[in-house]
């Protein structure tokens, strides 16, 4: 019974987090895909998303499917998680706030057989939301003309993944993804004069598409407690298959004519080959340390833009550029084994850097500077004190010469459940 209703919460969380809102205010968004997810899970959030080199049978690692292989054979785990964020926009000395809210992914990993585990769930692949305007004045006159623009959307992925241990070292993974979402983005002009035409851009796309990501992973003992862990990841890039379009209107206030235009380009959205490397160092159950870069090659493709001398959508190329992020991290648990409840509790910090994959006004966008810390607190009952509340604060601030700059807190909280589904019980 306990099986089943587990396994029904976690189809029906996987819904709600395939229809969760957008997790972003950010005008940003609008650029490429979106504001990409760094499809991070409650325990390493702690640590800013550090997760290349980390393996451990207690946690859903999807950064690295071949960490999956370290589930232990009676454990069944299932990780949820949301977050809360606000959000500080200034420009031009003007300043202004955002707040949201994001149920955000739900995974699942368990042993299939010896050293062989499997891992599936639902997280974010980007997230699209915004709405401003911008105003001013027209030159020698009282007309004031407006911008507004707004988007909503974003992509996502359900995955299912294995990964397999050979020897007492060398572990192999991999993750089979569905990518699948729709955007949608409007430019509207419009002027304060009562006879001015009102001219609309929208700009949408849907997706139905794949995504494959491969991991490795290498363990080797230092000394009787000690361990070194490296990783390597590789997400394949391609064709999504989407025939982005564009719809002009023009509205005449005065007449109430409409006129309606739409350009599409076929097959006009990618995503890059993908590359990254991690090392992780752990002391038994007393602390561990990990550093990770990754590579995601945005600049080598072409991206539809708005040909406005000849009124098409057409595709281009230099919209986009490659992203480069470092992530420093770790976890502090000063006796897992005490009775001490303070001492049981895992302690987290991070850092992070990372480069934008968009252009804006032909010039790199932002970069991200992000520094998060948390906790892990051990749930008891009557059996094991395995399952564990994540907690983590981040901070992200992003900026960028002549650009708007955002400084963002973000509050994670995620559940992991870990279940002893499959033990044999004995009664003497």
């Amino acid at each position: 019974m306990k099986k089943i209703i587990f396994s029904s919460i976690f189809c029906s969380v996987c819904v709600l987090a395939a229809n969760a809102q957008s997790g972003t205010n950010s005008p940003y968004s609008q650029y490429g895909l979106g504001v990409l997810s760094d499809q991070s899970q409650g325990f390493n959030r702690g640590m800013n998303g550090l997760g290349i080199g980390l393996r451990s049978g207690n946690n859903v690692n999807v950064l690295n499917p071949a960490s999956y292989s370290s589930v232990d054979s009676m454990t069944m785990l299932i990780d949820a998680g949301l977050s809360g964020q606000i959000t500080n926009f200034k420009e031009n000395g003007m300043k202004i706030n955002a707040n949201n809210a994001d149920f955000e992914y739900m995974t699942a990993s368990f042993r299939l057989k010896k050293n062989f585990g499997i891992g599936l769930g639902v997280i974010p692949f980007t997230n699209i939301g915004y709405n401003y305007s911008v105003s001013k004045r027209v030159e020698n006159s009282s007309l004031v003309s407006t911008e507004a623009f707004s988007g909503n959307g974003g992509l996502h992925q359900a995955f299912i993944g294995l990964g397999y241990k050979f020897g007492d070292r060398l572990s192999l993974g991999f993750n089979a993804s569905y990518l699948w979402g729709c955007y949608e983005k409007t430019i509207q002009n419009s002027s304060s004069e009562s006879y001015a035409s009102t001219v609309q851009k929208t700009y949408s796309a849907t997706v139905n598409s794949y995504k494959l990501d491969f991991g490795v992973q290498w363990e080797q003992p230092l000394s009787e407690k000690d361990m070194l862990t490296l990783g390597a990841i590789y997400g394949l890039g391609h064709s999504l298959g989407a025939n982005p379009q564009v719809t002009t209107s023009n509205r005449n206030s005065m007449t109430g004519v409409s006129t309606e235009n739409t350009s599409s380009v076929d097959d006009g959205l990618s995503i890059p080959h993908s590359f990254g490397a991690g090392a992780a160092f752990r002391h038994g159950n007393k602390y561990m340390v990990g550093l990770d870069y990754s590579l995601q090659t945005w600049g080598k493709l072409d991206y539809p833009e708005m040909n406005n001398a000849t009124g098409n959508y057409e595709m281009k190329s230099g919209l986009l550029c490659d992203r480069h992020k470092v992530t420093f991290g770790g976890e502090w648990i000063p006796d897992s084994e005490g009775r001490n409840f303070f001492g049981r509790m895992h302690y987290r910090a991070g850092v992070s850097y990372a480069t934008p994959y968009y252009k804006v006004n032909s010039m790199d966008g932002p970069k991200e500077i992000s520094v998060s810390a948390g906790f892990g607190i051990p749930i008891i009952n009557a059996r094991q004190r395995r399952s564990i509340l994540n907690v983590s604060a981040q901070w992200v601030h992003s900026s960028a010469k002549k650009l708007i700059t955002e400084n963002t807190f973000r509050i994670n909280i995620g559940l992991t459940f870990n279940e002893r589904w499959f033990v044999k019980w004995k009664v003497d």
